[in-house]
């Protein structure tokens, strides 16, 4: 025979079950692959607008909090920054394109992150470089840029490095 206690905890922890089981939110579908193919195909219009020089479309893809980091130059913080930024790159002597390698989105759909390379073709010589760049999802579905680094691959000029000051604590070669 069960006690008033035994059955009062056995459907007490029925009722437990049930009460998580109802509060738990339900699996949000995975848009992985959908939002991986939106976010390659608004880098390649980003991509190409840079490419017209059209300053405007160009900034259009950032964010209102982005934050760029060009190289050589201080963080571009607000939309005037970003654009002076840019403006620099849109000169009729220059030409800029890049291409995403790796495109990762989040499992919950809202961040991803793309990876590549870039070219920037100029008198005298072109610069070749990587890239980084945080996309976020806005409200409304769409992606727009939050963060963006670059850098070169070429090597630095030979006297730069002396002009560098050393870390402290660095190891001398």
């Amino acid at each position: 025979m069960t006690s008033w206690l035994e059955k009062a905890v056995a459907s007490g922890g029925l009722a437990l079950m049930l009460l998580t089981s109802a509060c738990t939110a339900p699996a949000l579908p995975d848009t992985r692959a959908a939002d991986e193919a939106a976010i390659r195909e608004a880098d390649v219009a980003w991509s190409k607008a840079a490419g017209s020089r059209n300053l405007e479309a160009v900034v259009s893809y950032y964010s209102d909090d982005a934050q760029v980091l060009p190289p050589n130059e201080p963080l571009a913080a607000d939309r005037a920054a970003i654009r002076a930024s840019w403006a620099a790159l849109m000169a009729p002597e220059m030409a800029v394109s890049w291409k995403a390698t790796r495109v990762e989105v989040a499992r919950s759909g809202d961040f991803a992150y793309v990876t590549g390379t870039y070219l920037i073709e100029m008198k005298p010589a072109n610069d070749t470089g990587k890239l980084v760049e945080v996309w976020k999802k806005q409200t409304g579905g769409q992606w727009k840029c939050v963060a963006d680094i670059f850098n070169s691959d070429l090597p630095l000029p030979a006297a730069i490095p002396a002009a560098i000051p050393a870390v402290p604590g660095a190891k001398k070669k």
